[in-house]
Formats: structure tokens, C-alpha cells, sequence
């Protein structure tokens, strides 16, 4: 029996005025696994984080969290969800032990129950030697790591990290991703904005890019990847003279005209359609080499989470009625939306 969704959107729109934010988005997010939702400024990603949380009503089509709909019972989902908005909702006149423990007894926690509930949080998020300070003396990336914990404090099923990692500093930003995986671990299902590519890659089990209010594209990362073009040869030259014998040795090789970057030294050309990577990259190196050309770098890459942004985001503002890359099923997924909720 294949389980239900943790979110499901059908058929979901949303108009401001004359702008469409959302124009019939249909998605289903898998229980227990990261769900990445991309989309340049003004897509319709933060329309969709509102409405799954229940801060903002669709003009029609249903959205269902947990097993609720949200605009029918706002708060049976406000109870199964987490969120962790793309600012730090912490209060700056409490201490970072008073913000959780505050927040767990919102949520019907005894005294007891409330403040270990924060300690252990405090400590999980690496804030122990300031949970006695006041928020408000909290660097930017201290302040994001407590508000994600504040969303954890009841242990929903579904979590909403709208952005979590903006303004952390790069030790920080591996352990907010840690963090996730312990999540998924123990099952409980992510729904992650970000403007960090890199992130996506790294967390999501499936992506789906918005564009102009449409999903343009869903499917895993490496399934995105192979809609953009695959293989690309690429290699920096240690001699900027050499550049233009090093682009007809890549022209003559790759599948469509070689790209230049003069100030990196780079040139990258496409494998062709029905290529080996793997052999054309010889063949490039061997023309190199006969040719006299040093290279400081030479290699085999797949195209890049942004290159697939990129194009699939270009592809969709420049002609509304392309044809896009389709949607990949998702396979079969355990995974149990009945959870208790701790202090509903």
C-alpha cells in the first residue's frame, strides 16, 4: 500500500490584484525525506509556504499537510508543522532558554517536560554557553540556529525550513544540515526553500523548480541533471595565449561550439549527444598534448543544480507555452503521517 503524501497540493492558485502567483500548482511531497522547492524571486515559493502554513488562503484547488486541508482545519496542521521562516522570529528582551522553553509551554508542555525539552535543544543546535544570555546580544547565525530549534520544540511530523541557512557561516550552515538529516532519520518530513543550489543538492531527495507560478520541472537531483545536457568538457589553460588553440581543439571535439572565458582562461564545450564522455576527454587530452597546450586544469563535469535552474527558470520567462521537462513519478514511499502530537 503506497502511503500518503506528508503535503499535497492540487490544483492550487493564488492571484494578488492582476498578478497570478500561483498558477495550478499540483505536488505531492513524500513522508519522512527533504522536499527542495526553487524558484527565482517573485516564482510563487513563498506564496506556497504561506498557504501550507496556514498564514495565507489560495483562491482555490486544496492544499493537504499531514492529512489536513488547510484552509478546512488550520489547526489540526498547525500542529503537525514546524516552521523556520526566512527570518529569525526570536525575541530579543528573553534569554535563547526562555524563547524554547516559552515556545514549548505554548504548546502545553508541563514545567518539567518544557525545560529539558529546551536544554536538549540548546545544546543540539551548539547554543549551551549562551542559552543564559538574552537573544537580543545573539550573532545573526546564533539567532537563526535558535529559531530552528523553536520549530523542533514539538516534534512535528512536518517541518518548514523556509530558507534556513541565510546569514549562517559555513561551519554553521554543515551543522543546520546535519541537523536535517537527523530529521529525516527519525522521519520526519522537510519542506526547504533556498537560494543556495548547493543545499538543495545536498539535502533534497526531490526538487521541483517554480517558475512564473508553474512547476517547470520535478524530479531527483540527478534527474534534473540529465534534462540539461549531461557532460561537458572543461579546462583552464596555465597560458592565456593558448586559449584559441585550446577552443578549436574543444570545437573540434565537442558537440556544439566551445564557451569562452578569457579573464578565467576557461574554455568548456558540450559533449554531444551519443558521445562518451570519458573518450572525448582523452581524445582532448591527447590533441593537448600534441598540440603543445599546458593546462592547469582538465576534466569531465555534469552540469551543475544552478546550470539546471538556469535553463529550466530562462526556459519558462522566455516562451510560456514550451514544452518542459516532465515530471518524474515518484516511487513508492513508507512512511507514517499519524503522529503524536505532543501537547495538542
Amino acid at each position: 500500500m503506497t502511503a500518503l503524501p506528508a503535503i499535497r497540493l492540487e490544483e492550487l492558485r493564488k492571484s494578488f490584484g492582476p498578478k497570478t502567483a500561483l498558477d495550478g500548482i499540483d505536488l505531492d511531497m513524500p513522508a519522512g525525506a527533504v522536499f527542495g522547492l526553487l524558484g527565482p524571486n517573485g516564482a510563487g515559493k513563498t506564496t506556497t509556504v504561506r498557504i501550507i502554513t496556514t498564514l495565507l488562503a489560495p483562491d482555490s484547488g486544496r492544499a493537504l499537510v499531514a492529512g489536513a486541508d488547510v484552509a478546512r482545519d488550520p489547526d489540526r496542521v498547525r500542529r503537525s508543522i514546524g516552521v523556520s521562516g526566512q527570518y529569525a522570529a526570536v525575541d530579543d528582551k528573553l534569554t535563547g532558554f526562555e524563547n524554547l522553553y516559552l515556545v514549548a509551554k505554548l504548546y502545553g508542555m508541563r514545567r518539567r517536560k518544557a525545560a529539558s525539552t529546551a536544554r536538549e535543544l540548546l545544546s543540539r543546535f551548539h547554543l549551551d554557553d549562551a542559552a543564559d544570555r538574552l537573544a537580543g546580544t545573539y550573532s545573526g547565525g546564533m539567532r537563526r540556529r535558535l529559531d530552528l530549534a523553536g520549530a523542533l520544540v514539538a516534534a512535528p511530523p512536518v517541518v518548514v525550513l523556509d530558507e534556513p541557512t541565510t546569514g549562517l557561516d559555513p561551519q554553521s550552515r554543515l551543522d543546520t544540515w546535519d541537523i536535517v538529516g537527523e530529521l529525516v532519520r527519525e522521519g520526519t518530513t522537510v519542506l526547504l526553500t533556498t537560494q543556495y543550489l548547493e543545499e538543495a543538492d545536498q539535502l533534497a531527495d526531490r526538487i521541483a523548480v517554480i517558475a512564473e507560478g508553474r512547476v517547470v520541472a520535478e524530479g531527483t537531483s540527478d534527474q534534473l541533471k540529465s534534462t540539461t545536457g549531461g557532460e561537458r568538457i572543461e579546462l583552464v589553460t596555465a597560458d592565456a595565449a593558448d586559449l584559441a588553440a585550446a577552443h578549436r581543439v574543444l570545437a573540434a571535439i565537442g558537440g556544439a561550439p566551445p564557451k569562452l572565458d578569457r579573464r578565467a582562461r576557461r574554455v568548456e564545450v558540450a559533449v554531444g549527444a551519443g558521445q562518451n564522455g570519458q573518450h572525448a576527454l582523452a581524445a582532448a587530452a591527447s590533441r593537448l598534448t600534441a598540440d603543445g597546450i599546458q593546462v592547469l586544469d582538465l576534466g569531465l563535469r555534469r552540469a551543475t543544480l544552478d546550470d539546471v535552474f538556469l535553463a529550466l527558470t530562462r526556459h519558462a520567462a522566455d516562451d510560456d507555452t514550451a514544452v518542459l521537462p516532465p515530471v518524474v513519478d515518484w516511487p513508492a514511499h513508507s512512511g507514517d503521517l499519524d503522529r503524536e502530537e505532543v501537547g495538542a
